[in-house]
């Protein structure tokens, strides 16, 4: 079959903000298999530019595919442009199968298919396994039914197939790299870059966490091929940046001391950034120096918060003196570290946030990043935040970067107040500016000053976007109402239930 995979552009600050973009992981990962399983397939990045729908459609129509496939990493922000290029697609190609897949669909199905009657089926969970099973069908007009992990209408009846299986051994399918010209893709400084994944899940308790349940249970890949893999990208396709999309890459020391060895191995200089949490850090401190020598020069961690009580509710682990700890460690092994910090709890005072911004002060961390608290219906701290009042009701904006919802003690202006405030203060203190001059490593002082440009410009893109182009309600509907039920029950979305069962829903809408 003619599979046409589209990454759709996406509205948040993150996308438009770099100038630089990052490959398609998710859908590259599907593309791998579908190409081995015999398909032409094509992919259409419409990050860059970024496209209109009507230059999208345009070149899908060119291709005359048979199966166009979407999906985003960021989908709940990204998923009102989907809906009106899956509409501007289905008028311009009216026997084209549609298939839609991510975090965001995995979980709102039944919505989707009882709203968007272009779109005719979503992938639920992971989809390297599932999408070459769903072409089959599709190809020999086998019953959909016998699909797990998907979702369709038939006969005006929205359906959902039992989850598929998590992906036991993640080597087994493979990312296809040959879908992109690796010279369009940079990141840290117009370097050229990729995006991979060493593992899956996590399995820690976060309660807000909107990936621990879509990938279901932490794996791992081989961690030989996996450094083998990075260092074959480096010497055939010139990548210099690898860009880690893991929660937790580093949750088996045993594994990542591992992969660490291996890329120490193949004796390739790159650039590794990632994500992972302050504790394993601290666990790992007697082999950091392996950090440093596979490459890394920078480690995102989520903080969270910096009050005690705050990560008890949303059952973060870890705490203050770990986080101080682990920015120590980086530091001594020159590894710069980068700090998120979460507002919009509904008890934060100013009193609160003066207290944060001493903490993160005592932190010293070389970069930080604030976001907004912004509950996932099929997580569990969603309940908990369920009568909360909804401020921002353009989904475009659930992007972890607007204020979403209303605080019992703050205005949203005095809000977002503090978060400039805060962010100039720790990113202008005398120490930060010292390492952004003067830092003693070539490499970490181009990092740092090509962090301070990109943040200086988001600084005041979300100044102007809050006065000038936001609108809040001041009366919006609970959390709850908004969104719909809490999905929580449902939160594992590749667990495959002893008793397999059909789920359906009524729709408004006719089969497609």
């Amino acid at each position: 079959m003619r599979i046409l995979l589209i990454n759709p552009p996406h509205p948040a600050i993150g996308s438009r903000i770099p100038r630089e973009q990052l490959p398609p992981l998710g859908l590259l990962s599907i593309g791998g298999p579908l190409i081995d399983a015999g398909h032409d397939v094509e992919l259409i990045d419409a990050e860059f530019g970024p496209m209109r729908i009507a230059d999208i459609v345009a070149q899908a129509r060119a291709r005359r595919p048979d199966v166009v496939m979407l999906g985003h990493s960021g989908s709940t922000a990204g998923h009102p442009v989907v809906c009106a290029l899956t509409c501007a697609l289905r008028a311009a190609l009216p026997d084209v199968w549609i298939v839609y897949g991510g975090v965001f669909p995995t979980y709102h199905w039944r919505d989707i298919l009882g709203e968007e009657p272009q779109i005719d089926i979503i992938v639920r969970g992971e989809g390297e396994e599932t999408a070459p099973r769903l072409m089959a069908a599709l190809d020999t007009g086998r019953p959909l039914l016998a699909v797990r992990g998907i979702a369709f209408r038939d006969k005006g009846v929205v359906i959902g197939t039992p989850p598929a299986a998590i992906i036991a051994d993640l080597d087994s399918c493979r990312v296809g790299w040959e879908l992109i010209d690796h010279a369009r893709y940079s990141y840290w400084g117009g370097k050229r870059a990729v995006v991979v994944q060493f593992s899956r899940g996590c399995p820690h308790p976060c309660t807000y966490c909107g990936q621990r349940g879509f990938w279901t249970r932490f794996r791992h890949r081989d961690p030989k091929k996996f450094a083998a893999e990075i260092a074959r990208l480096h010497r055939e396709h010139g990548v210099e940046v690898i860009n880690f999309a893991d929660e937790n890459p580093s949750a088996s020391r045993k594994a990542w001391r591992a992969f660490l060895e291996a890329l120490i191995a193949e004796k390739v200089e790159l650039i590794l950034v990632g994500s992972t949490r302050a504790d394993d850090i601290v666990r790992d401190a007697d082999i950091l120096h392996l950090y440093k020598q596979a490459g890394f020069e920078r480690f995102l961690m989520g903080m969270e918060n910096t009050d005690e009580a705050t990560l008890r509710l949303i059952r973060k682990g870890g705490g203050t003196a770990k986080d101080r700890e682990a920015i120590r460690l980086l530091r001594r092994h020159d590894i710069l570290s980068m700090a998120t910090w979460v507002v919009g709890f509904e008890e934060e005072t100013d009193r609160d946030l003066f207290r944060g911004l001493r903490q993160l002060l005592s932190y010293d961390p070389d970069q930080i990043q604030t976001l907004y608290v912004t509950p996932h219906r099929w997580t569990p701290y969603f309940r908990v935040a369920g009568a909360r009042r909804v401020i921002q009701t353009d989904q475009r904006r659930w992007d972890y970067k607007h204020q979403v919802l209303a605080t019992r003690h703050m205005p949203p202006w005095r809000l977002i107040a503090w978060v400039k405030f805060i962010e100039a203060v720790v990113q202008l203190r005398p120490r930060a500016l010292k390492r952004y001059i003067a830092h003693r490593d070539r490499k970490l002082r181009h990092g740092i000053r090509w962090y301070y440009r990109m943040g200086r410009r988001v600084w005041f893109h979300e100044i102007w976007n809050y006065v000038f182009r936001d609108r809040r309600v001041r009366n919006g509907p609970d959390l709850i109402a908004f969104w719909g039920a809490p999905q929580d029950g449902e939160e594992q979305a590749m667990h495959v239930p002893r008793r397999e069962y059909l789920l359906r829903a009524p729709t408004r809408r006719a089969s497609v």
